[in-house]
């Protein structure tokens, strides 16, 4: 028990070896910088939101071979841009937020399986979960489902665009690598139950416990049954919490500025930069770029106030990753029983 305690503890505070994510970072920084800056131009930055999650298209691929990344960005961006649709016809629909967290988990379950069979880098559904969540929670009209396919599909293809940029630049080859998609087996299968219990089950702790927000409480299970094994997921679950935590400290400092619009953009794209450098190397460093870059996006797009949006991410973060940690390490010892 005390080496499986190290291991963890070694694990939240290790930094891996920096492979290139510099590129990565300016990849990012284009992909989220120039449609923030072409949404401030027209005095729209309430849309910024919807731009910031089609611009995690270019997240993916990071170290996967120029054809296969620009596939993949595409169809993540495609997902993305559904998933964000999605959450937009619930809050459409006014559906009740336990129907709203029903119908994000099945995603969540559903685009965990594609992930793994189409061997997404990163991995899993935690990206569609936090567009659909939050989508649903933002007031909506008919208008809004244009506004967010015009957004979101502009900054998808944006971000596809500067990745050829970047593939040109550096003479990449675009010879497209064999690829064999792992079988759908128990693996998988257990993945995506685990994933779709645990954004299930935070959820709904979520809403009947806080109320607001509850898509966060999705956001950090999802991210807490991530890894490979149980020692990876208690690892990641606590690089969240804690990188979470430092990040609301400032991101407190950050809205109590009050920032003009520019500020914020300036802001956004350096945090997108920060996140990106550590993301592969250190989650928890990189949370606490993320969890800044975040409340700046939806304090642009939601009526809360900043103390309740700062005090929502820091429970509905425990909330998640608590149960998140719960339904791994359950996930965990029924696989070792159905082995043994």
């Amino acid at each position: 028990m005390a080496e499986s305690r190290g291991r963890v503890w070694t694990g939240v505070i290790r930094i891996g070896p920096h492979r290139g994510d510099h590129r990565v970072a300016a990849r990012a920084a284009l992909s989220v910088g120039v449609p923030l800056l072409v949404l401030l131009l027209i005095g729209r930055l309430d849309l910024s939101v919807y731009a910031s999650f089609g611009a995690f298209a270019a997240l993916y691929g990071r170290l996967d071979p120029p054809r296969t990344r620009v596939r993949m960005q595409a169809t993540a961006g495609g997902i993305l841009v559904l998933s964000m649709l999605l959450g937009t016809l619930l809050s459409g629909l006014s559906a009740p937020p336990l129907a709203s967290v029903v119908v994000v988990a099945l995603l969540a379950a559903a685009v965990t399986l594609f992930a793994y069979r189409a061997q997404w880098h990163p991995p899993g559904a935690l990206f569609t979960v936090f567009a659909a969540g939050a989508c649903a929670s933002f007031p909506a009209t008919a208008a809004t489902f244009g506004m967010v396919l015009l957004v979101g599909v502009s900054s998808v293809v944006w971000s596809l665009l500067v990745t050829t940029a970047f593939v040109l630049a550096r003479r990449g080859s675009w010879r497209r690598p064999k690829r064999i998609s792992p079988p759908i087996g128990a693996v998988a299968w257990e993945m995506t139950a685990t994933v779709g219990v645990a954004a299930l089950l935070a959820g709904i702790a979520g809403v009947l416990l806080i109320g607001t927000h509850w898509y966060w409480a999705m956001v950090g299970a999802v991210a807490a049954v991530g890894g490979a094994h149980v020692t990876a997921r208690l690892i990641r679950g606590t690089q969240r919490l804690v990188g979470t935590l430092v990040g609301v400290l400032i991101a407190a400092g950050l809205l109590a500025l009050q920032l003009p619009p520019w500020a914020i953009l300036v802001v956004a794209v350096a945090m997108q930069v920060g996140a990106e450098l550590f993301v592969g190397r250190n989650y928890g460093i990189a949370m606490v770029f993320i969890t800044p870059l975040a409340l700046l996006m939806i304090s642009l797009a939601s009526p809360a106030t900043p103390d309740m949006l700062l005090r929502d991410r820091v429970l509905e973060t425990v909330i998640g990753v608590a149960v998140g940690t719960i339904v791994a390490i359950v996930s965990a010892a029924l696989r070792r029983r159905s082995t043994a």
